[in-house]
């Protein structure tokens, strides 16, 4: 009898202690839930809050302040070039007409690459490559980094008050004096800006730091007043998003076959043709600008070579760099921006002036025949 009534109390024991474990179970499911629903929801809203706010603007660092500057102000050359100048004849015979005091030079070469008396024509250029340079890859955000590498060091001078990227294949296409009132006679930058709308170059992965009503594009070669040098030098927000979602599609390589068909479905930008403006617009900068290049290109866009490579620059050679073509570049006075239907007339102090101050490509046999024409004295 004993032994039946332990039996029985083991049989009503084990249905009480399975009904206790799986309540034990369900209490302990149900606040694991509640604390992964708790943490996905502060998780959205963490996320809601990064996107609804304001992407932080650069903070500019402690540097002497252009209003506070008294001495004569320079207009700070900063030539971009791959190893040497091969213009460099006519660029010394335009500085050679300057006064020493109005302005500096600075050139971003090759890592190693040394201006001297074997490497250039002109003593102007003698040690004026940066110490520190990067290497750089057409398309990719290191043109931008040397961009920056130049404006950083120009203006550890407190006397270049104005900033003007140059390639090597730029010409100038007026005398200094006439440059340096120009450039020195508006209290605003030269930067080429217009909305982008047309060739899908932004990223919506950028949307959470830059949004996409912010997207701009335009010339790489800008003119800079000191304030948005330094904002360019400053930025530590931007370029990392530029650097991570703005990368060049890779060139067509028939030979790849499948793989080049589908490295053509990349999404494709062109870092320096966006990286100036988007920032500046971004910091709302946009009312101190003149919204134009001062330097000339002229664009190939035949059907054969859009198809090919896009878009490239005409190279002026000697034969097509007459007097009369750099007469027809002078006398332009505005520019048509399509996507904006915008026109931008080239004015000085409310005066009509030409748009261009520069003009590239130019080859050593095109700058050789300006300079024996005598081009740039001509106004």
């Amino acid at each position: 009898m004993a032994l039946m009534a332990e039996r029985v109390m083991t049989t009503k024991k084990g249905p009480i202690l399975s009904r206790r474990h799986v309540i034990r179970f369900s209490w302990k499911l149900v606040i694991m839930i509640s604390v992964f629903l708790c943490l996905l929801a502060l998780f959205k809203l963490h996320l809601l809050y990064e996107l609804s706010s304001p992407t932080p603007l650069p903070h500019p660092r402690s540097r002497i302040s252009s209003h506070s500057y008294k001495g004569p102000a320079k207009i700070a050359f900063l030539f971009l070039v791959r190893r040497n100048l091969p213009l460099d004849f006519l660029w010394a015979t335009f500085f050679e007409n300057a006064d020493a005091a109005n302005f500096s030079i600075y050139i971003h070469s090759a890592p190693g690459f040394v201006f001297d008396e074997t490497t250039t024509k002109s003593h102007f250029f003698y040690g004026r490559q940066l110490n520190k340079s990067v290497q750089v890859s057409w398309g990719e955000s290191s043109m931008i980094e040397a961009e920056k590498l130049l404006l950083k060091v120009a203006l550890e001078d407190p006397a270049n008050q104005r900033f003007v990227l140059l390639s090597d294949s730029c010409v100038p296409l007026y005398n200094f004096t006439y440059m340096y009132n120009y450039i020195m006679g508006s209290p605003r930058s030269f930067v080429d800006s217009f909305l982008d709308v047309k060739e899908g170059r932004y990223n919506p992965k950028m949307s959470r730091k830059i949004p996409r009503e912010k997207w701009r594009k335009g010339s790489q070669w800008i003119t800079l007043v000191r304030k948005h040098a330094e904002v360019i030098v400053d930025d530590e927000v931007i370029l990392p998003v530029f650097k991570k979602h703005c990368k060049r599609r890779p060139p067509v390589d028939t030979r790849k076959g499948k793989l080049n068909l589908k490295l053509q479905k990349q999404h494709n930008c062109i870092p320096d043709e966006h990286y100036v403006q988007t920032l500046l617009a971004m910091c709302g900068l946009e009312s101190e600008l003149e919204r134009r290049t001062l330097t000339y290109t002229l664009w190939n866009q035949s059907a054969a070579k859009l198809e090919s490579r896009g878009w490239h620059p005409v190279t002026f050679s000697y034969a097509n760099a007459s007097s009369q073509k750099i007469k027809e570049i002078k006398g332009i006075n505005h520019v048509y921006y399509e996507t904006e239907h915008r026109t931008e007339w080239c004015r000085t102090n409310s005066t009509s002036v030409s748009c261009f101050l520069f003009a590239r490509k130019f080859s050593q046999g095109a700058a050789m025949r300006l300079l024996s024409e005598e081009v740039f004295w001509q106004l």
